[in-house]
């Protein structure tokens, strides 16, 4: 179902049953609690039962409760405020021990993304950066240490690595200027999206450049504009944004790509491993036998 759930349950609503209005009146009204509910909890704040909630998103279309859920978690994301996340997570987390519901839902994201990859489009990218005549690298707010991250070892790769740093949009242009064909632009942006982010993708697809989307979703508006998308879950720990899947995705990203540049990667290293050694770059640090 591709349409906004909210606009559907909103068209529905006179053919519910006097438990599905209220389980649809709810969800119009606190959407951003409702779809973070299990259908359990749903039916207890609605006062209805459960199996009356799966029914519900049967109703609506969907193959079951986990369905709808997904899909009105997507929906909203870009939608909720920082304040709206924090009563959220209040909501999610409650008593719970804070490390083993985070990192849990990290490790969930990982295996999820990780299942979820779309293998040809990822070599795809791949080949794409290898073979690029200059890289741009585009992430700004909490997507900015992703861009950091891919950057550093980018430019340990290739002479020509660019990670646009700004604070405006006609900044972002500006360091884009000269970008074209056989050019590669790597977008990453998560909920709430980076409408900089999205534009500068435009502009490199405008001027001929290939252009790589890292982001969460098909949903997502960086993936209309690009040439190839790799998608990586994203969740929120409260105001964090939770990037632990989007950075595993950019290591095996980083990776592949050392591989297929494997001879130029090893002189690099082997030509730095000398200028540390002769400048005392690192600490010598001595064992005890």
């Amino acid at each position: 179902m591709t349409r906004d759930i909210l606009a559907v349950i909103q068209q529905e609503m006179p053919g519910f049953s006097k438990g599905q209005k209220r389980i649809g009146a709810f969800i119009l009204e606190s959407y951003d609690k409702a779809a973070f509910m299990t259908a359990s909890k749903l039916g207890v704040t609605t006062h209805v039962s459960e199996s009356t909630v799966v029914r519900f998103a049967a109703e609506l279309g969907y193959e079951g409760y986990p369905a709808m859920q997904k899909a009105l978690q997507e929906m909203i994301r870009n939608k909720l405020t920082t304040i709206q996340r924090i009563e959220v997570s209040n909501d999610r987390i409650g008593n719970h021990d804070i490390p083993s519901m985070v990192m849990q839902a990290d490790v969930e994201k990982i295996r999820m993304s990780l299942d979820e990859l779309d293998r040809t489009e990822f070599a795809a990218a791949v080949d794409a950066i290898a073979n690029a005549k200059h890289i741009y690298i585009i992430g700004v707010r909490s997507s900015n240490a992703l861009a950091s991250f891919m950057g550093f070892y980018l430019n340990l790769m290739f002479k020509n690595v660019t990670q646009v740093h700004t604070t405006l949009a006609s900044e972002m242009f500006e360091q884009l200027l000269w970008v074209g064909p056989g050019d590669v632009v790597i977008g990453i942006s998560y909920p709430r999206y980076s409408t900089r982010t999205v534009r500068a993708m435009e502009f490199a697809k405008d001027q001929g450049a290939e252009v790589v989307a890292i982001t969460d979703s098909e949903r997502s508006p960086l993936a209309e504009t690009a040439s190839y998308k790799l998608l990586a879950k994203s969740d929120m720990a409260s105001f964090v944004d939770s990037l632990v899947a989007p950075l595993s995705l950019i290591n095996a990203l980083i990776v592949a790509v050392g591989r297929k540049k494997n001879d130029e990667v090893y002189a690099t290293f082997a030509k730095l491993e000398k200028i540390w050694a002769d400048y005392e770059v690192y600490e010598k640090v001595e064992y005890e036998n």
